[in-house]
């Protein structure tokens, strides 16, 4: 694939927030080049799982492998983007080498990291945060600051570099891009 670069405002649940420039390509590029059934409805990805590398993943209170999907349309949107660097330079480990998805309009913890699988699916598995707190992750956590959080507030945001608190946006600002996802029928 041909690649871009592109800078992203990311909005984690947590209250942090930030702008991070990214290196990759659109992963609606990717799934046109594949054959998807007419009954996908959903693309579910995958994170890596060796407990040899990663000791921390064999804590059985945890779903792991890390687990995340997207509806296809979701997926689709031109804003979503598969990462190959950051900062000019390829992914390193601590930003989730090999691959990424960044997902801007969501929550950090939809742009799943580490990406070793992708299944087109006809059918919504509960996400790997659905599963263990459905009512403060669920399925679409969308950034909606009129949605309240139990721990961190979610209309205001904390810049990592700086520590301000700056206004949450609806769908992290990217509202003229895919608020057309979400209507209802």
């Amino acid at each position: 694939m041909p690649l871009e670069e592109r800078a992203y405002r990311f909005r984690y649940v947590e209250a942090w927030a930030m702008v991070m420039p990214w290196t990759g390509f659109p992963l609606n590029k990717l799934i046109e080049r594949l054959q998807t059934c007419p009954e996908t409805k959903l693309v579910r990805f995958e994170t890596f799982n060796p407990s040899s590398k990663a000791p921390g993943m064999t804590d059985l209170s945890y779903p792991w492998p890390y687990f995340e999907e997207l509806t296809l349309a979701e997926a689709m949107n031109p804003l979503t983007f598969v990462v190959t660097g950051t900062y000019g330079k390829p992914l390193p480990k601590q930003h989730s080498a090999p691959l990424r998805i960044v997902v801007p309009w969501k929550y950090g913890h939809k742009s799943i990291k580490s990406l070793v699988r992708i299944e087109f699916v006809d059918k919504q598995p509960k996400t790997f945060w659905e599963a263990l707190s459905p009512i403060e992750y669920p399925f679409e956590s969308n950034v909606d600051p009129s949605i309240p959080h139990s721990c961190w507030p979610q209309t205001t945001g904390r810049t990592i570099d700086t520590g301000n608190r700056v206004k949450t946006k609806l769908y992290n600002g990217y509202a003229n891009y895919v608020s057309d996802l979400y209507r209802k029928v």
